[in-house]
């Protein structure tokens, strides 16, 4: 995409956002963790029904 007249080029985010990224993705780990945990209860749960 050409740029307009007095537009600056694209820069690195700032450390703020650079902080911001990282809180996310240690939610999404520490999310995706809590899933996964849940998950395996569930199958446990689901395998002491059966038996």
């Amino acid at each position: 995409m050409a740029q307009k007249d007095g537009d600056k080029p694209a820069k690195r985010p700032g450390k703020k956002a650079e902080e911001r990224r990282q809180r996310q993705a240690e939610a999404l780990r520490a999310n995706l963790k809590k899933r996964k945990q849940q998950a395996r209860s569930r199958t446990a749960t689901q395998q002491e029904d059966k038996s």
